[in-house]
């Protein structure tokens, strides 16, 4: 396993089987298609980008504002250069042109799912699924990333989103989009904050888990002298 900044064209394999997202085989070797962090796993190598914008894929799953209430249509706001269509057949339940206001309104927050992206980048959203998480978000904080660092907010396996949950003891949904959506009482979301805001900015070094760790410990134990291993949550 093994992290560290790539540039376009450097060599990160010679076999050429391990050429996974974000590279790809010349001379006999796997080389870096981009600027970002090499990631390295048993079977694959790959590339994440530490800059760049969204770009829809179907069945991704994002956080999405609503910016127009058009005829039979949503318009919504999914943090990339395409807005995101909600057609009122996607809403969960039959509801008529007339109440389509009534039932998500502009500057509204949604959980929702991309369900098509054809060929001139016309973007179809759903709110549709069978274990209803897809949703309005009535409450908590939307705070948003570059979303090329979503992988390490992530982490292998969702790891690192795991950690921060229990850690903090606050409800996160990440959107593939670079906006996260978190709920629970004031302190715990703004530690949540401030600790996204640092695995953003750290996202390009290595040891990102224990680096996290030690920055919850430090904040932890500077408002009740202890960390979060044995810290009583009553006390939040």
């Amino acid at each position: 396993m093994g992290k560290r900044i790539v540039i376009p064209g450097d060599i990160l394999s010679n076999d050429i089987k391990m050429s996974g997202s974000g590279t790809y085989v010349a001379d006999g070797a796997v080389r870096a298609a981009l600027y970002g962090l090499m990631n390295k796993g048993d079977r694959y190598i790959s590339v994440i980008p530490l800059a760049g914008k969204y770009i829809p894929q179907p069945s991704d799953r994002v956080i999405g504002v609503v910016t127009e209430v058009a005829y039979s249509n949503w318009i919504i706001d999914i943090n990339a250069p395409y807005d995101g269509l909600l057609h009122i057949s996607q809403y969960p339940r039959r509801i008529e042109i007339e109440q389509m206001s009534s039932y998500l309104k502009v500057g509204d927050c949604i959980l929702t799912m991309v369900r098509d992206v054809d060929a001139g980048m016309k973007v179809e959203l759903t709110l549709r699924d069978k274990d209803r998480e897809l949703r309005r978000l009535s409450e908590g904080r939307v705070i948003a990333i570059n979303p090329t660092k979503m992988p390490r907010v992530i982490g292998r396996s969702g790891s690192m989103i795991r950690l921060l949950k229990s850690a903090i003891g606050c409800n996160m949904f990440v959107g593939q989009n670079g906006r996260i959506w978190i709920h629970g009482n004031d302190d715990r979301v703004d530690l949540a904050i401030q600790t996204v805001r640092y695995i953003e900015t750290n996202a390009h070094t290595p040891g990102l888990t224990d680096r996290v760790q030690a920055f919850l410990n430090a904040k932890k134990k500077a408002r009740f002298g202890k960390t979060y291993e044995n810290e009583n949550e009553e006390e939040w």
